[in-house]
């Protein structure tokens, strides 16, 4: 099968690439930035190769390089961003910082128009730009192909040794024909053939399973929520039942009715041995006085293995493997990344303890959706026969309504903001907003503010209301909230949970904010 293979240096979305790529029907595989690129790593398969993103700049020392071979091989190459400056670097051209950085849109303008990059694409599209540095002087026989509106170069490309450069990232969904540029390469540039599909990932994925796992006990910690969901469905399908153990466990910090629901959902699949547990106490009773939003997160990752070790000791007898839901977005903003290059944005429950590192080098972790993102996810879900009113759930975090009560945890603030996110949630379906929205929820703020009820003064909560829209979780717009909704839905939420006074909502995009607060 033709394939593409990127080389990551550690951007954070460099498996976004090879998401797209496959969108395109292209297998696309991903490898270290710095591999040394042998005879077997090229093999005759492979028909291009794409330099990824990296938070570093080309001049910073200990920045990384892709091997030199990269310039001088018979297949084309094209570099995103970093790939880009370290190809102009490297082939003696200059790149320097910029006064003033380019992010977000900017509309790119031709000075070429027969570049076989931008086939059917129009000019004065809009891309997205994430950059500090900007080239200063291109690479000798390289040429300008078009400019960003701040007259900054933006796409390049040396015919003759097969190399295009682009300047703003293609893979994310807010770069218009974005897709489209990356098919254009794959497919018309590097003749690569269709012979991707996501049958053929689940098809990959059950050889690998029962390669890693064999005839051995698989424990999946599981939420409820479609990612864990998902990877217990395809846990089921490639392996045996009977040695498939589901494990849910109430922290105490979960969604409204959430363990009623996740019990009758998980039967559906035809799990065999489904194990519910109530660890309300084994919790919270760790987070008192906790604030620091990394620490909180370590402690219910730490809690999340010590409960699943004391639980599964009554259970299942014998060694197993741990598996996960863990997609690529969790590994990578972890800075657990294909390269040894990611940036840490921030460590995940599933993938940042030392508990789970622990098993994670016994070999002994299993991750069936790491290679995946959302949408993917969710695609997957349907294939596998899972019903979409839970595989379009928005998502819901590991550590649940732990980080997303900032300061210290208490069962009085869950109990708050379960009422009040549970309002939120149910009039979104409602009013037709829930399949509009990537993500929604309410966030309990570490402060209090004076209102008026009746003819008393009240001093109660500030609750923040969260909505975005998203294909992939790696970049996010705000919603649009209909502002009589908003209104109205405000209003219920006062009116409805006492401890809240005042509800603001959050028109922070990502980047350069996250989704969730914590």
């Amino acid at each position: 099968m033709d394939k593409i293979l990127i080389l990551d240096f550690g951007g954070q979305t460099s498996q976004l690439i090879g998401r797209r790529i496959r969108d395109a029907g292209v297998y696309a595989e991903i490898i270290h930035g710095d591999t040394e690129l042998t005879d077997q790593i090229l093999t005759s398969d492979v028909k291009g190769l794409i330099l990824s993103g990296s938070p570093y700049s080309v001049y910073e020392e200990g920045s990384p390089r892709p091997d030199k071979k990269v310039y001088s091989l018979d297949i084309p190459v094209l570099g995103i961003c970093y790939g880009l400056q370290v190809t102009t670097w490297e082939n003696g051209g200059k790149v320097a910082p910029l006064h003033t950085k380019e992010y977000g849109r900017s509309a790119i303008r031709y000075r070429k128009t027969d570049c076989p990059l931008l086939k059917d694409i129009p000019d004065n599209f809009v891309s997205w730009m994430s950059h500090g540095d900007s080239l200063d002087e291109l690479a000798p026989g390289f040429d300008l192909v078009a400019e960003s509106e701040h007259d900054l170069p933006a796409i390049v490309e040396n015919r003759e040794k097969g190399f295009w450069g682009l300047q703003f990232h293609p893979e994310v969904t807010h770069c218009e024909y974005g897709s489209r540029i990356l098919e254009n390469f794959a497919v018309h540039i590097c003749g690569a053939s269709k012979g991707w599909s996501m049958d053929k990932y689940v098809e990959d994925a059950a050889e690998r399973l029962k390669k890693q796992v064999g005839n051995e006990k698989v424990l999946l910690l599981i939420s409820g929520g479609v990612d864990s969901t998902v990877a217990g469905g395809l846990l089921l399908k490639s392996l045996d039942p009977k040695n498939i153990y589901l494990m849910y466990i109430d922290t105490g910090m979960m969604r409204k009715n959430e363990t009623e629901k996740v019990s009758e959902n998980l039967k559906k699949l035809g799990a065999e041995n489904l194990l519910i547990i109530d660890a309300r106490d084994r919790f919270l009773g760790p987070l008192e006085g906790i604030s620091d939003p990394e620490t909180k997160r370590k402690s219910i990752g730490d809690t999340f293995i010590r409960v699943q070790e004391e639980e599964i000791a009554k259970h299942i007898s014998g060694d197993y493997f741990l598996a996960q839901g863990t997609l690529y977005t969790d590994l990578i903003e972890s800075g657990k990344g294909v390269g040894n290059k990611a940036g840490v944005i921030k460590s995940h429950h599933n993938v940042g303890t030392p508990l789970v590192e622990g098993k994670r080098k016994e070999g002994k972790i299993v991750e069936p959706l790491d290679m995946l993102y959302k949408d993917e996810v969710r695609r997957l879900g349907l294939l596998l026969g899972i019903e979409e009113k839970i595989v379009y759930r928005h998502p819901f975090p590991g550590p649940g309504l732990g980080i997303r009560i900032i300061g210290d945890v208490t069962e009085e603030k869950c109990d708050i903001l379960r009422e009040a996110d549970s309002i939120y949630i149910e009039e979104l379906h409602k009013r037709g907003l829930y399949s509009r929205i990537w993500q929604a929820f309410a966030v309990l703020l570490p402060v209090r503010s004076v209102g008026v009820t009746g003819d008393a003064r009240e001093y109660g909560y500030v609750l923040a209301l969260r909505a975005v829209v998203s294909h992939d979780g790696m970049t996010a717009d705000v919603f649009d909230f209909p502002t009589k909704d908003l209104l109205e839905i405000s209003s219920l939420i006062t009116n409805k949970v006492k401890e809240i006074g005042r509800v603001v909502y959050d028109i922070s995009s990502k980047p350069p904010s996250t989704i969730e607060w914590e």
